[in-house]
């Protein structure tokens, strides 16, 4: 008997944030079942570490400088082989929904799925809107439990035959909008700062501390849902116009103070000690990142419980992963790219 495969890809997902792994700083139940019930692979690289290329590479079985999706701006021809055209090919039915991210129209668009609608680009957290063969519709509600949503409807309708099916998230891809549910999580306790936080470079190459990826320097103010004070936008979470640079927070330098505003509840903050504010930026990144996989857990959790209600857990092979790793502070990144083994 064919077993179902489902796949589920999320975005930017460090290792460090499913518990399995042991790093103890958040609780995934629905991932460790995975992990417990079947295989923990502990040492998977990714050769391009970047959306596009990595997913192309996932598609298609091939590296990047075979299949020329090389960069973000680098989009795939569909008239590729892949492993939905394959596994169609042996009496599959296919799907894929979520995060596509590999372009749009005709010659980049999902080719060898029976069913797909993909987020446009990267997608929106809230009311995101979908590409389907029918055309472009927006959805309401979150993105997660949308894609969610696609998904198990496709496993109840094809149920009496193999199916392959590519759920992809967008989360917790930056800038980590949470659905409310989760705001209780880590009100009231600080995430461990990881022990290289505070890594100078001093001995490593010149990249490295080049990288524009510092938690204490290069986060934006809506990454962290930080009011963007005049000359920007009023509230986080708008993706503004201005330069690049203007929608950074600043580091704080010694003899200077600054004051920040929460944008989900108003309170104010104020440093004068730029150690303090870089790991103030550090809090707020984790919080914000760990309550946005929380979703992702509690998806797997109902994909998983459709499974079970059905009588198709035993006949069906499910794989999660990421597009690639991430830095949840050490060395005191954000970010991916680095071929480090924290990322």
């Amino acid at each position: 008997m064919r077993p179902n495969i489902i796949f589920i890809m999320s975005d930017d997902h460090a290792a460090r944030a499913i518990s399995a792994y042991g790093a103890g700083i958040n609780h995934t139940p629905n991932l460790d079942r995975l992990a417990h019930e079947g295989m923990r692979h502990d040492a998977t690289y990714v050769t391009n570490s970047i959306c596009t290329p990595s997913r192309a590479a996932i598609l298609t079985g091939t590296y990047n400088h075979v299949n020329c999706v090389t960069t973000l701006d680098t989009h795939i021809d569909n008239r590729w082989p892949n492993v939905a055209r394959h596994l169609r090919a042996g009496g599959y039915r296919t799907a894929i929904f979520g995060k596509w991210h590999l372009g749009e129209g005709p010659a980049h668009q999902p080719a060898g799925f029976d069913e797909w609608c993909v987020l446009p680009g990267q997608g929106d957290y809230w009311d995101p809107a979908f590409i389907a063969p029918g055309g472009r519709r927006r959805i309401p509600g979150y993105a997660t439990d949308i894609i969610t949503d696609m998904s198990i409807d496709f496993i109840e309708r094809n149920r009496d035959e193999p199916f392959f099916l590519m759920c992809h998230h967008k989360a917790p891809h930056r800038n980590w909008q949470y659905h409310p549910r989760y705001r209780h999580l880590w009100a009231d306790e600080d995430v461990p700062l990881p022990p290289t936080f505070g890594d100078t470079y001093e001995n490593r190459a010149a990249a490295a501390a080049a990288a524009k990826m510092r938690v204490k320097s290069d986060m934006l103010w809506e990454d962290l849902a930080l009011v963007q004070p005049e000359g920007g936008a009023d509230v986080a979470g708008e993706m503004m116009v201005d330069p690049w640079p203007m929608r950074k927070v600043p580091e704080l330098a010694e003899g200077e103070s600054i004051t920040v505003i929460c944008a989900e509840t108003g309170r104010n903050f104020t440093f004068d000690d730029p150690g303090a504010f870089a790991e103030f930026k550090y809090q707020r990144y984790m919080k914000r990142y760990l309550r946005t996989v929380q979703a992702i857990d509690d998806g797997v959790g109902r994909m998983l419980d459709t499974l079970d209600r059905l009588g198709l857990t035993e006949n069906t092979l499910v794989i999660y992963t990421s597009d690639q790793g991430f830095f949840l502070g050490e060395h005191g990144w954000f970010d991916k790219r680095f071929m480090y083994e924290e990322s």
